[in-house]
């Protein structure tokens, strides 16, 4: 173009697909509060079972094992199940996303969620643009398998179960999750078990050997105490994880991931000990807060987080408490949330000072 000449305009919104235009992005907990006594993000706060502050490096300058044999065969080991069961991705988001992108056809086919619930699983759906139906949990947050299968239709391709679930912290009773795999529904059935550590119940991932429409989730965020190196895990049929291998980037699970991670597995009764101290520190935040006057309900947890109901004042209390140094979770937006708020068990020391904040934002906000 000669100077002189009018340049163009770019017009990169007319580039957009609309379904990404209009999307709604996930709201993390740092995106609200980044400093202060982090009880927000369900995190393990005592840390991982190896100390890697003095760990020797792996060589940066190749590229990582594209099929992470090694780090899949201990997983496998662990949970009782095969090798070529285990898919390794960035966090469980990675598999989430890769599930939607690999049975769903954007613009024409749906998933089935059950809120409250994990927000990844409608966020992608939107990113693939997909069609979301919602079957509410019950009041004590259970599911409804009767009025999931009559709300699938011949669109649903993945049906969304989280247990112990996100935000509610309880486990779904076993029987529900049979009466939702021994029907006629022919999609994937995916059970998110990011909190499984910390339920009395177990991990479900044996139970795909049964069924093989079951896709159970994992991550090391939580128990594990690594979410920063960003490793989750799916666990299904040899099918089913074969596909998802062809479909992810050819090394998408890092050098310095991999080898924390490994170290870790071989570490599995100083996590399990970190998991009894965690259960241990729940009991008393649970007392603690049950003799709030405030406080209506504490929900009961198999996870390593509380979600509970006070009052009146939620969001108040929310946003005093993190100004003042402690950071929980609103959660009085989520259906069947009404007044809620969730926070995390943490150390002691964590503990105590959320303890201490809560009864004294309380008598702030309250009576104010």
């Amino acid at each position: 173009m000669q100077n002189g000449d009018s340049k163009k305009k770019f017009d990169f919104d007319a580039l957009l697909r609309d379904n990404i235009r209009k999307l709604k992005p996930y709201r993390c907990a740092r995106d609200d509060y980044q400093n202060g006594v982090l009880l927000d993000a369900n995190e393990n706060l005592y840390g991982p079972p190896v100390d890697f502050t003095k760990m020797k490096l792996p060589p940066f300058n190749c590229y990582p094992d594209p099929h992470q044999a090694k780090l899949k065969k201990l997983y496998a080991d662990w949970r009782k199940v095969d090798a070529d069961q285990i898919f390794v991705g960035v966090g469980s988001d990675e598999a989430i996303d890769m599930l939607m992108r690999m049975v769903c056809v954007p613009a024409k086919d749906s998933i089935l969620i059950c809120p409250p619930t994990y927000g990844m699983y409608k966020v992608s759906s939107a990113v693939n643009d997909l069609k979301v139906i919602s079957v509410p949990l019950t009041e004590d947050f259970q599911i409804r398998p009767k009025e999931i299968l009559k709300a699938v239709n011949d669109t649903t391709k993945l049906i969304w179960l989280c247990s112990p679930n996100n935000p509610t912290a309880n486990d779904i009773d076993e029987k529900l999750i049979v009466e939702v795999l021994e029907s006629d529904f022919k999609g994937l059935v995916v059970v998110d078990e990011a909190y499984v550590d910390f339920s009395p119940r177990g991990s479900l991932a044996p139970w795909t050997k049964k069924y093989p429409q079951l896709v159970v989730l994992q991550t090391f965020s939580k128990s594990w105490g690594l979410a920063g190196v960003r490793c989750g895990v799916a666990i299904s049929s040899p099918d089913v994880v074969g596909y998802m291998n062809r479909i992810k980037a050819p090394y998408n699970m890092n050098v310095i991931t991999s080898k924390v991670v490994r170290e870790c597995l071989e570490n599995l009764p100083k996590m399990l000990q970190t998991v009894e101290e965690i259960k241990k520190e729940k009991k008393r935040v649970k007392a603690a807060l049950e003799a709030i006057p405030h406080v209506i309900k504490v929900f009961p947890s198999s996870s390593n987080f509380f979600l509970f109901r006070v009052k009146s004042h939620s969001k108040e209390i929310y946003r005093t408490i993190a100004e003042s140094g402690v950071v929980i979770r609103y959660r009085g937006d989520n259906y069947g949330c009404s007044e809620c708020l969730r926070a995390t068990v943490g150390r002691p020391e964590d503990n105590d000072a959320f303890l201490k904040k809560f009864k004294e934002v309380i008598a702030k906000v309250v009576k104010a």
